[in-house]
């Protein structure tokens, strides 16, 4: 039995990580990405080396679509990190619900949950190993 979900064909798959690198729909990405169905672009987030490094600058894309998001997925890189408690409450009141976790399982959530047609967006600090 198949239980390969159905994805369309120029939807964004996140195919792999490691060591620093994105493979994303066949593409190779070495710095921070934002993911979305519908396209993966760079992250321009100079001197950011952790979770701890964002500021709010760096969501204002993202804030600017929060109406056609229902949810980032906020990999952190190796290791789960909290956002500062300040910038989650200000990015939930500017309408921005994410979820932090490592970038392993920020990258499987995203498949599950881009393949189930859910309105999902996953920024991804790259990590090395």
């Amino acid at each position: 039995m198949d239980i390969t979900p159905l994805i369309r064909a120029n939807q964004q798959v996140i195919q792999s990580y490691s060591n620093g690198v994105f493979k994303i729909s066949s593409v190779i990405y070495k710095s921070p990405v934002i993911v979305a169905p519908d396209e993966t672009i760079i992250w321009e987030i100079p001197n950011v080396e952790s979770v701890l490094d964002l500021k709010l600058e760096h969501f204002k894309n993202l804030i600017n679509d929060c109406n056609d998001i229902d949810v980032v997925l906020l990999g952190s890189g190796a290791k789960m990190a909290f956002l500062p408690r300040d910038l989650k409450i200000t990015l939930k009141e500017s309408g921005l619900n994410i979820d932090v976790m490592d970038t392993g399982a920020a990258c499987r959530t995203y498949n599950v949950l881009m393949a189930e047609g859910r309105r999902v967006v996953c920024a991804l600090l790259p990590f090395k190993e």
